[in-house]
């Protein structure tokens, strides 16, 4: 930006810009929420991405039958493997999918992937600009987030937005921008449930002064401005009317009391050192800001892509050192099944979640949570890498007109797989098959989900079979 910049003063200017990236923060400790009163149940989307794909060995491997993280069969009639036997219980309240991924994507290395598994965009791979757009769970919140009190709740392992093709976060606002993810189980806590303190009010009083007089004197200023200078500073003012927004809301809920939540069986102070027990608290706190109504809508990045960051520490759960070691592995003796026993944690644990909303009275409607609650979890890679046919499970949401109990295997017998020998990797090789566009399932979710919309990113129509 030009010198035209100092007309706005820098005093004002650093002042403005500390409000539009605290606001979040203190509207933590101002907001929360009690249990809806529309006597019609919410509808609640939780989406869920883990790294590193999963255990695809060959059908001629030995150990196809066991360790492969797909079933076996279609339609009503397949079997899980080894791998996916938490499921098992939970079999007519979920489908699992192949042979979907992003048509964008399907010739990028997988691990610039999780940047757009909630967006559809073009993001990973050569010397483009990086360029994001608004993530699924957004579009919705768009729809749903002003009945409660958050928005959303945006979570991950690693914290913060990390980088690009290496995010942190899959939330993504309505220009693309990375959602900031929060890993700490007691900041997550106490945004939702603990007490605001007295000068709450006062505080958004002053910002709410501050935004005004900052806007004022912007408007100004862009009359200034050339046309390239103003885009960058457009970009700038949206944050801080999204501050606005933001701070409006929070005065909303300001007098609203608290919903009372017993917190005392949990371990707020866990970091990834004790990975099943922190990843089970994860879960825990959607499911109470759920089962409040805190708010209805929530992601949660399990794990950054490429073996960097603390979420590669998760393995330790079961005995093994790094997460995405054992993706390399799988070519070694017994590769297929550590590899298969580490994803039958993260199964064993999202299963555990579904488990309990399933048991969970609706508070505001008929039957359990889990009818009122859509999930996806998945990643954006199969094989080592492959940016194709994605791993999917899609679980909840009967209320929505969701039906369950099968395997949508699109894929057939058209997937690549085996262990990597050190050569080309499958996602430089053609594809055997193709893939539909998972946008389609995408828009599927927000028709259901009470979105009227035409499209998602790069669809051509939608999902009848679920």
């Amino acid at each position: 930006m030009n010198d035209q910049f100092d007309k706005l003063s820098r005093r004002k200017f650093i002042r403005g810009a500390g409000i539009a990236l605290a606001l979040p923060n203190f509207m933590s400790a101002a907001q929360s929420v009690s249990a809806s009163e529309d006597p019609a149940a919410p509808k609640r989307l939780a989406c869920f991405y883990f790294p590193d794909g999963v255990p695809m060995p060959l059908s001629e491997d030995p150990a196809y039958q066991d360790w492969s993280w797909f079933p076996h069969g279609d339609g009503k009639e397949y079997r899980f493997t080894k791998c996916m036997l938490p499921f098992e219980s939970l079999k007519n309240e979920m489908t699992i999918l192949s042979g979907f991924s992003h048509v964008k994507s399907r010739s990028v290395h997988g691990h610039n992937n999780a940047d757009q598994f909630l967006t559809a965009a073009l993001t990973g791979g050569g010397d483009r600009e990086y360029q994001n757009t608004v993530s699924l769970d957004q579009v919705y919140a768009k729809h749903v987030g002003d009945e409660t009190r958050f928005t959303s709740l945006v979570m991950s392992t690693d914290g913060g937005t990390g980088t690009a093709r290496g995010t942190h976060t899959i939330s993504f606002d309505q220009h693309g921008r990375p959602i900031p993810a929060e890993h700490r189980p007691k900041n997550i806590f106490d945004k939702l449930f603990v007490t605001t303190d007295a000068d709450s009010a006062k505080r958004l009083s002053l910002n709410q002064s501050a935004l005004d007089e900052l806007l004022e004197d912007a408007g100004r200023m862009r009359r200034s401005l050339s046309a390239e200078d103003r885009r960058s500073f457009d970009e700038y003012l949206d944050s801080v009317r999204q501050a606005e927004v933001k701070s409006q809301k929070a005065r909303k809920w300001l007098g609203t009391p608290l919903p009372s939540v017993d917190g005392s069986d949990l371990n707020l102070e866990l970091t990834t050192d004790e990975p099943r027990q922190y990843l089970r608290t994860m879960f825990e706190l959607i499911f109470l800001a759920f089962r409040t109504d805190s708010t209805r809508v929530a992601t949660y990045q399990i794990g950054r892509e490429n073996g960097v960051g603390r979420s590669d520490h998760l393995a330790r759960a079961v005995g093994f050192n790094l997460a995405h070691q054992l993706s390399h592995e799988t070519k070694e003796v017994g590769g297929w099944e550590r590899f298969a026993i580490y994803c039958g944690f993260l199964n064993e644990e999202y299963a555990r979640f579904l488990e309990k909303l399933r048991a969970t009275p609706e508070p505001n409607g008929a039957g359990c949570m889990l009818d009122h609650t859509l999930t996806l979890f998945g990643s954006a890679s199969s094989a080592f890498h492959l940016s194709r046919n994605y791993p999917l499970i899609l679980a909840g949401g009967k209320r929505f007109g969701f039906r369950h109990g099968q395997y949508i295997n699109h894929a057939g017998s058209n997937f690549q797989g085996g262990p990597w020998l050190g050569k080309r990797e499958p996602w430089q090789d053609a594809a055997k098959g193709e893939d539909l566009p998972l946008s389609n399932l995408y828009l599927t979710m927000l028709r259901r989900l009470g979105v009227t919309s035409d499209s998602f990113a790069d669809s051509t129509g939608t999902i009848n079979q679920v």
